[in-house]
Formats: structure tokens, sequence, C-alpha cells
């Protein structure tokens, strides 16, 4: 096969597969072909994007108006915060864990069960002291587990990563009652990071949120752009407060930039994206698409529970939790699961059409196995 032969192959699956993508939180309603005429330059975003450097061929401009953006989203006045456009939630979570842990070299790290997969990972790799904590039956962090660890461990800082919507079932841990523990157990030194991948660009457009931003007392919090922004590319903002970064910060001569963010040549091309989207949305986009969304989930909970197949949310979610069907309607709907359930994430592009898809398959599923 030729090389055309094969990039119209690759082409028609990536077509084909598109139309039955229900269960991971990616927005495929995007289009950025206004942009393509800056996939001709090698663009590089290499350090810190407040700072000047001497690869002039990037877009630092507009990675600094997309971190104000957040910013505000996130509830910390753009003066004290800074942040940087990442390759996606996980170098985000990895971005303010490393902080937490240069800020508190001794700190212990406290996560849920139902934390996102990277986060052991980017532990082992930091080699930080870390405790997994008891989740509840919803997603949430077992509060009293979380109290008894925190007690018992209380001679070191504590680091705790909230989930600001759980990967599986969009649970969102209460940093009210976190704040609390610290309170009440008289621990000093404590940083929290929030991983709102995907309600992070939820919650700033609904009427009445959980807490999730600075307000609430977190220092740092990553959110993805790939998923409820859209972008072809994966992509995110890593956000903290200034004078955290200000202890980390070193200049570096080859480049002329000072050495701020984990990586050091970044993608030009996926802050021009994310600048883009906020200019085609604005907003009252966002707080539309948003709405739509929240809608469809309602309607996909409805239509389940209607159809004699459990189904629940969160408030706030687009993350419809319901029994694990077979493997056949898992790999057909390229459905997320985990043990005895999966989910529906209700994304921009998923219609009440798909969702009446997704609920007849399922139905016809439990059926045909009820007889076998």
């Amino acid at each position: 096969m030729d090389t055309q032969a094969r990039l119209d192959a690759l082409l028609a699956h990536f077509e084909t597969h598109s139309k039955t993508f229900a269960g991971y939180p990616v927005n495929q309603n995007f289009d950025y072909s206004a942009l393509l005429p800056f996939l001709r330059y090698s663009a590089n975003n290499v350090g810190d994007p407040f700072h000047g450097s001497n690869f002039q061929i990037n877009s630092h401009e507009m990675e600094r108006e997309v971190v104000g953006r957040f910013s505000d989203l996130m509830r910390i006045p753009r003066e004290d915060a800074w942040g940087y456009v990442t390759s996606g939630g996980s170098e985000g979570n990895m971005y303010g864990l490393y902080m937490a842990r240069e800020i508190f070299p001794d700190g212990v790290f406290y996560f849920s069960q139902d934390t996102h997969y990277s986060v052991l990972k980017i532990l082992r790799i930091l080699k930080a002291r870390h405790i997994m904590v008891k989740s509840q039956k919803n997603g949430e962090v077992d509060y009293d587990d979380l109290y008894e660890m925190v007690r018992i461990h209380r001679d070191a800082p504590v680091i705790f990563m909230a989930n600001v919507g759980t990967t599986m079932k969009g649970a969102i841990d209460d940093i009210s009652k976190m704040r609390g523990i610290l309170d009440d157990l008289a621990v000093t030194d404590s940083y929290i990071h929030a991983d709102a991948a995907l309600s992070g660009m939820i919650l700033p457009f609904v009427d009445d949120p959980q807490l999730y931003g600075f307000d609430a007392g977190v220092d740092s919090v990553a959110v993805s752009g790939h998923k409820m922004i859209g972008s072809p590319v994966p992509c995110g903002i890593a956000l903290t407060k200034r004078a955290y970064v200000n202890r980390i910060s070193r200049s570096i001569e080859y480049v002329g930039v000072l050495d701020t963010t984990l990586s050091g040549s970044r993608s030009a091309f996926t802050p021009i994206m994310l600048w883009y989207a906020f200019q085609l949305h604005g907003l009252d986009g966002f707080k539309r698409m948003v709405q739509q969304s929240l809608e469809v989930a309602e309607y996909a909970v409805n239509r389940f529970n209607d159809s004699g197949i459990p189904a629940w949310r969160h408030k706030n979610s687009i993350t419809v939790v319901f029994p694990k069907p077979s493997e056949e309607i898992i790999h057909k709907w390229q459905l997320a699961s985990y043990e005895n359930i999966a989910h529906v994430i209700t994304m921009p592009h998923i219609t009440r059409e798909v969702v009446d898809a997704v609920v007849d398959d399922c139905l016809a599923d439990s059926r045909q196995r009820a007889v076998q």
C-alpha cells in the first residue's frame, strides 16, 4: 500500500470511529481550519511564557492571554497567577504536585482511590511519600479515612490531590471539608492541588457550582483543553500562584529564557488553538455549550432509567454512570469501564439521538444476556 493509500485508510478509520465515540471526555465539535497556515512554521514556546526568549517564533503572547482567561475562571487575580499551556491533564497534575514537593520537600501526599491513574505514576517519579485514601461509593474521597490518615502523619506537611470530577464517576471532592480537617488537626503546612481536567470548564459556567477554585483554597489546578473546549491535539493548562513559581525559576542562557515549566520545547500551536477557541466562543458560548451538555446528560439518565437500566450522575456532571454492558457494546461505543460500571460522557458532540442509540444497544444486549 502506497503512502497516500495508507493516509486515506487512516482518515477513513478516524471518520468511522468518531461517529461512535461516547465514553471519553473529548469534544469533537471544533473547527481550527483557520489556523492551518501556522503549521508551515517550526514554532516553539520554549520557556516561561511571561519571560522573553531568543527563540522568537513563538505564541507566548497568546499563551499569556489563555493563562489570564483561566485565571479568571479559576478565581485568582491575574497579577497573582502564573501558568502555561501543557500537553494535557497529566502534565498539569505533575506540575502541581512537583510544585508542592518543592515547597514542602518532606510533605506526605494524599490521594483517593478514584484519583486519575497519572497521579500514582507522578508520585513514583517524584519519589514522594504518599498514602492512598479510601473512596466513598459515589467516588468522593472518604473524609473519615482522610482525617485518620492525616492525624497519624500530622507531623509532616499535608499535600492533597483534590478531584474536581473523578475519571469514572465525575465526583467532586469537598474542598471545604478538606480544609476543615486541616483546621481541626491544626495542620499549618499544607498544599491542595485540584485535578479539574473536565469539570474545570463546566463549573465556572453553572449557576450553583461546587467549590473548585483558588478562592476555595486550592494552590494549583490542572484543566484540559481537548476535553470541553475541544482540540485535535491533547493540551491543557497548569495554573498556580506566581509567588510559588518564583521559588523554582532559573535562567537558561542558551535560549534566553526562565526555566519554569516541566518541558523545554513546548507546542506553540496549542496556545493558539485555545486562544482562538476563547475568541470564537466567548464566555457566553461556553456557557451555552455546558448547558447543552448538562441537558443531554439529564436526558441520558432518564432514558436509561425509563428503559429499566439504572443510571445516575452527580450534580453539575455530564458523566452518566450505568451497569457495565458486554464487551461488544463497550467496543462499539468506545465506552470507559471499571469493575461493574461504565459511563457515557455527554460532550457537546453527543446528541440525544446518540444517547438513544447507546441505550437501545444496551437494552438489546441485556435482553440477549438474560435469555442465554
